[in-house]
């Protein structure tokens, strides 16, 4: 017979260190989008929380880390919601409606760790700060391979054998660079903006690899 009782709740250590780590993660996404991510120290960050760096570097390797912290929570909220798209769905269509569910519920992924508003500012910096893109890029990569598995498994194909995963996630991730590009440069920085971008942006893919464009 399965046990089926719920996990037990964290002890009280666990919570105290869940909300170090969130308060570290916290000031130092406010203190980023404040006065810039390569003009902010450790030290300032452990400062706003009161706290010594030894504790910092308990929780984030780096302020790399902790820069793209949130991002982790998003990305894997995706993935969780791409992995619970029907299965009649194609590829595209799937990974569309991922990102419409990954948008339209990313205050519940980031739960009460980062306040949405202040994830989305970070987005914006990310996009807008050299060291940090490149980083972005890199872990995009990554990420791509992640959803090109998880396609592949959904319709039983071979990754290594069958190019159309790997394909498919290289056009839908084309995609999200480019909106995620546009959507920074733009006045509208709210999760409304990106998601609806995105969308227009993913309807087009079809009709943008048509043979003939007139």
């Amino acid at each position: 017979m399965t046990d089926e009782r719920p996990a037990p709740a964290p002890g009280l250590r666990e919570r105290k260190k869940r909300r170090t780590r969130d308060a570290l993660l916290r000031a130092a996404l406010l203190l980023f989008v404040a006065q810039g991510y390569e003009r902010t120290t450790v030290d300032e960050i452990t400062e706003a929380v009161d706290v010594s760096q030894r504790t910092f570097f308990r929780y984030f390797a780096n302020k790399e880390e902790v820069a793209f912290a949130a991002q982790d929570l998003v990305e894997s909220h995706f993935l969780a919601a791409l992995r619970s798209r029907p299965p009649s769905e194609g590829p595209l269509a799937a990974l569309r409606g991922a990102v419409r569910v990954a948008w339209d519920t990313v205050e519940e992924a980031l739960s009460d760790v980062v306040p949405v508003d202040l994830y989305m500012r970070t987005y914006r910096l990310i996009e807008s700060t050299p060291a940090l893109l490149a980083v972005h890029l890199r872990r995009s990569t990554e990420l791509e391979e992640q959803i090109a598995r998880l396609l592949a498994e959904r319709e039983g194909l071979d990754v290594d054998a069958d190019p159309r995963p790997r394909v498919a996630v290289a056009a839908f991730s084309g995609v999200m660079r480019v909106t995620g590009r546009l959507w920074g440069q733009g006045e509208d920085a709210s999760v409304d903006a990106i998601r609806d971008m995105t969308e227009a942006y993913l309807d087009q893919i079809g009709p943008a690899l048509a043979a003939d464009w007139r």
